[in-house]
């Protein structure tokens, strides 16, 4: 009997996971780079839903950004892990990585313009209610997402999980019209308390509406199981780490918040 009711159990499990939709989508910013967006919906769903975009860590649009596309289908969001580098590209060597950031961080409008691209999008995937969009970002996308937040555009919400919290753009009084969440690493050596302190003026001076956590113990990178190893491995990696309390204590806070903007 216990044998019957775990193949049942495994059946059923496939067939949800089987719901899961994925795509690969070509498509264009208006500086001419030409991207692949990663789709990911549940088709058991009918109709529109809540869309949500996904910025990848200054790694490129690799798996585990993909992953998070899907994590966020499962919960019944239409979902886009977007492009921000050009061409899918992604890499596992630190200095290529930082070349991609800087290359696409280096005209600030252009940046803009390839995170309106995505956003755009996935507006126009028939699973997206275009009145219902977040965004959520990792590490360099978790400072893109924040931008996003600054110039306005129209969001109900961004989270981001252990982002760059500096910019060159910094919002304005009014500017910002959706709410943000910020979940960062306490033991963050790449964010200094500097930079946390000027982010949290910045955004009491804009009249943001923002929360801030901080979790101990956590480092940069603390959502991606494969910091560790990108890390410490052959490449001279950064300071990052996993940290699976912080990893799971932040995804339960972006759902309540994806929760509370959403109705």
């Amino acid at each position: 009997m216990r044998m019957f009711l775990a193949l049942v159990l495994l059946a059923l499990s496939g067939l949800t996971q089987a719901a899961i939709k994925t795509q690969e989508i070509p498509y264009q910013s208006t500086d001419g780079t030409k991207m692949i967006g990663y789709y990911a919906y549940d088709d058991a769903i009918k109709g529109p839903r809540p869309g949500v975009v996904v910025v990848h860590e200054f790694w490129g649009l690799n798996d585990y950004a993909k992953r998070r596309a899907r994590d966020l289908a499962g919960l019944g969001y239409s979902a886009l892990a977007i492009d921000m580098y050009g061409g899918g590209k992604n890499t596992e060597h630190p200095k290529d990585a930082m070349a991609f950031m800087q290359e696409a961080l280096k005209d600030s409008a252009v940046a803009s313009a390839r995170f309106q691209a995505g956003l755009d999008l996935l507006k126009q995937q028939p699973q997206t209610n275009p009145d219902k969009l977040a965004a959520i970002g990792y590490c360099f996308g978790g400072g893109v997402v924040l931008n996003a937040a600054r110039q306005g555009l129209p969001l109900k919400g961004v989270v981001s999980f252990h982002g760059a919290l500096a910019t060159n753009t910094p919002a304005t009084p009014g500017s910002v019209k959706g709410k943000i969440l910020v979940e960062h690493g306490a033991k963050d050596s790449m964010i200094t308390a500097d930079n946390v302190a000027a982010f949290k003026a910045e955004m009491d001076k804009a009249g943001a509406d923002y929360k801030f956590v901080s979790l101990a113990d956590a480092k940069h990178g603390f959502t991606n199981p494969d910091a560790d190893r990108l890390g410490h491995g052959d490449h001279g990696g950064p300071d990052i780490g996993y940290n699976k309390a912080a990893d799971e204590s932040s995804w339960a806070d972006m759902k309540a918040f994806f929760k509370k903007i959403f109705g």
